[in-house]
């Protein structure tokens, strides 16, 4: 279950809020010697403001490779390349591309509860193989699935307020 929070947590972290940051471009592969890298495995990642990320790459010789990657990719970014760093201006989001983003992010959490749903199902029915195989008490095995649903309302509840967390920094201007 707590797994399934850290995922919603890095997806979420991925998602434009119009705001700078350096999770914009986790996804970002950089074609480096030959083979694809990540691309803060290449160059140092930093956001100077609230509009721009600064990528210093460790190697000038790589600076055309990761513009390339950047334009290719589906973020809308324009990288501004001035020969030994690339500054990439987040341009802010308009209002349709918020709520999509809003949508995007609802089913992201949606997706997440189903997941801690399936371990609490997964952890119930082992609990009643157990009582059978194991001679467990009934009272026991309820008070295990109590357990269980209490740890599987606070994993939901900690997604929701995330979701809400990230719903508000979306939609601010």
């Amino acid at each position: 279950m707590q797994k399934a929070v850290e995922h919603f947590q890095q997806e979420i972290g991925k998602v434009r809020t119009g705001r700078a940051s350096t999770h914009l471009l986790d996804g970002i592969q950089v074609e480096y010697y030959g083979s694809p890298t990540a691309l803060a495995q290449v160059a140092t990642l930093s956001v100077p403001d609230a509009r721009s990320i600064l990528i210093q790459p460790w190697e000038k010789s790589t600076l055309g490779e990761i513009e390339k990657a950047i334009i290719k990719s589906d973020l809308g970014l324009n990288p501004n390349n001035d020969g030994s760093v690339i500054r990439v201006p987040v341009p802010p989001l308009t209002e349709e591309r918020r709520k999509e983003y809003v949508k995007m992010v609802k089913k992201i959490a949606e997706d997440s509860r189903v997941v801690v749903r399936n371990v609490r199902r997964e952890a119930n029915d082992t609990l009643r193989k157990s009582e059978k195989e194991e001679h467990y008490s009934e009272d026991d095995r309820k008070r295990a699935e109590e357990d269980v649903q209490r740890l599987t309302n606070k994993y939901v509840s900690e997604i929701d307020k995330l979701l809400a967390q990230k719903e508000v920094e979306i939609m601010e201007v």
